[in-house]
């Protein structure tokens, strides 16, 4: 594919970095000729130094030809005015990052006819994701796909867990009631896919494709032990904090603070099932006073990254079970188990990983990026006469560094075994690490 990028910037360097690896045609356009030096001395991609919205540049990356324009600077304004020109000018398909939530609540305004085919806003997308670990707080990760039918869900080996020093051929044969695929294990910065003979290690980052009613089987299989939420304390005022109080408000007792007196008092005027506090994240006896050691769950989203992770390490020290932090820079992305904070994430990731979806080839339904794993989940819709189709999973050379994890067919899911075959209209949950990406898109297409 011809791919233009908009923005030079996190979200921009990180989708370069990903597609340049697979061949893709990629021009990055940003005013900034310093990050344009950096991405070129990086990655094999062309660079134009220019305003996203002038048509002199847009015509200078040579946007007729694009497939895909990708806006992704820091201005809402320059993203869906360059998406707008870049539909005009020839470009086949438009995504444009918003920081403003009321473009996804819009009814009044068709912003396909405008020539935005996509609009991504990554404040909520990150809220959704916090959501989802909340539901299951023991899990560092967890995407659900089709409705929940099947899901991924990632969590590292307790040294006591029973799963410990065996391998996966024993562990199939010790536990035949646990239906799941053990899809991925994280191992000393390496992402290995599991066969019969691959042995799991103490604090392994293992990441499994189950139906939900297994759940509780994994965790005993980790050595983890559940634990019900009800009472969460969020940090932060920020957009991500506000989505985040709004999702999770009607099922638990949520307390957000805020340091910015007006912005508090905004907040509570919005958040009717929230208790909002005017305080100081960094005030130990403020966050003793208002009950941090009676939290299940503690979410640090201001804006400094440092703070967020400071904050949720002395939440861990008051023994709060589950604490998420925020963080700016990608590259922290995979430093959580290190830190002793049960997951970090990052909003220009997600929106990153969203934004795969339009990239990928074949029907793909849903896409999440696993950071720590270096690696792409994938939901495809499985077309007629695919090649996927054409024999049992163990007879189809399958890339090595890909695994089907499971099978949606109706209402009915399924965990893939090698002698499962797949049929037309199946949706197919693929773990695939980058290299095989490409491989895995022509059994699909």
């Amino acid at each position: 594919m011809k791919i233009v990028i908009a923005g030079a910037g996190e979200v921009g360097f990180h989708l370069s970095n990903m597609l340049s690896r697979e061949s893709h045609d990629i021009v990055i356009i940003d005013t900034n000729e310093e990050k344009l030096d950096l991405i070129v001395n990086q990655l094999d991609v062309m660079t134009v130094k220019g305003s996203t919205i002038s048509l002199n540049t847009l015509e200078e990356a040579k946007i007729k030809e694009s497939d895909l324009f990708i806006a992704v600077t820091s201005s809402e304004e320059i993203n869906i005015s360059a998406s707008i020109f870049a539909k005009q000018l020839g470009s086949k398909e438009t995504v444009a990052r918003v920081s403003n939530d009321e473009y996804l609540m819009q009814n009044k305004i068709d912003f396909k006819t405008l020539g935005i085919d996509h609009i991504i806003y990554p404040e909520e997308l990150a809220a959704e994701e916090i959501h989802e670990l909340i539901k299951h707080p023991e899990l560092s990760e967890c995407h659900d796909f089709s409705g929940g039918k099947l899901s991924l869900i990632g969590l590292v080996l307790h040294p006591d867990a029973p799963t410990v020093g065996k391998t996966l051929i024993e562990i199939v044969s010790l536990y035949p009631e646990v239906n799941c695929n053990a899809v991925a294990i994280h191992r000393d910065d390496k992402t290995i896919i599991p066969r019969g003979n691959s042995q799991f290690e103490a604090g392994d980052h293992v990441y499994f494709i189950t139906p939900p009613d297994q759940l509780q089987n994994i965790l005993r299989l980790t050595g983890r032990d559940s634990f019900k939420v009800n009472n969460v304390m969020i940090m932060g005022g920020s957009k991500m904090g506000k989505h985040t109080a709004e999702l999770l408000q009607n099922n638990y007792k949520v307390k957000l603070v805020e340091k910015d007196k007006n912005k508090a008092f905004d907040f509570a005027d919005i958040l009717n099932k929230t208790l909002v506090l005017h305080g100081d994240c960094n005030d130990v006896n403020f966050l003793e006073a208002e009950g941090m050691k009676e939290m299940d769950a503690f979410i640090s989203v201001t804006g400094e990254s440092e703070t967020n992770i400071i904050a949720s390490l002395m939440a861990k020290k008051f023994g709060v079970q589950k604490t998420i932090a925020a963080v700016n820079n990608i590259d922290y992305l995979d430093l959580s188990q290190n830190l002793g904070i049960d997951t970090l994430i990052n909003k220009k990731f997600i929106a990153a990983s969203k934004i795969l979806k339009y990239i990928r080839k074949g029907d793909i339904r849903d896409i999440t990026t696993l950071p720590s794993a270096d690696a792409e989940v994938l939901e495809f819709k499985v077309k007629e006469g695919s090649k996927i189709t054409k024999d049992s999973i163990k007879n189809l050379n399958f890339p090595e560094t890909a695994i089907i994890g499971g099978i949606i067919r109706g209402e009915k899911s399924m965990i893939a075994a090698g002698q499962s075959y797949i049929k037309a209209g199946d949706e197919v949950i693929v773990f695939a690490l980058p290299g095989a990406i490409l491989k895995v898109e022509k059994f699909f297409n």
